[in-house]
């Protein structure tokens, strides 16, 4: 029985390795909402200390510095959205224990790739050969 058991290891990670895995992820998680609010707040931010009692032709830069820094912050703040949908994909395939398999070779992606990467749905080879056709 213990070699059927050890069977699906080798297709898949184990659910003591998928929970690590749920760890490293729910952590990037939290950070990653905690960003993004923060880009949020940057450029939805009806600034309280804004220029109004500076010269004219400082407020005319500033404001447009600020123009320049909430496009970027807009944009900042849709990647970082990008990102933790990334993430809660990855917890879906946790849950469906089809996490850590690449979707173009079928095999395992490398532990060192997914705590790195933990969202990587491409082993390095894949990625690799990806790369390779752009």
């Amino acid at each position: 029985m213990s070699k059927k058991e050890e069977q699906p290891a080798k297709n898949r990670y184990s659910d003591a390795e998928l929970e690590e895995f749920r760890e490293i992820i729910l952590n990037k998680l939290e950070e990653a909402r905690r960003d993004l609010k923060l880009l949020t707040e940057a450029y939805t931010n009806n600034n309280e200390n804004d220029t109004n009692d500076t010269s004219p032709t400082f407020k005319v830069l500033e404001e447009g510095y600020l123009v320049l820094s909430k496009e970027e912050n807009s944009q900042l703040a849709a990647r970082q959205q990008k990102f933790i949908t990334s993430l809660e994909n990855a917890l879906i395939r946790i849950e469906n224990k089809t996490y850590g398999i690449c979707r173009e070779t079928g095999k395992l992606i490398s532990k060192e790739r997914l705590r790195s990467v933990p969202h990587a749905t491409l082993s390095i080879e894949a990625k690799l050969k990806q790369s390779g056709k752009r």
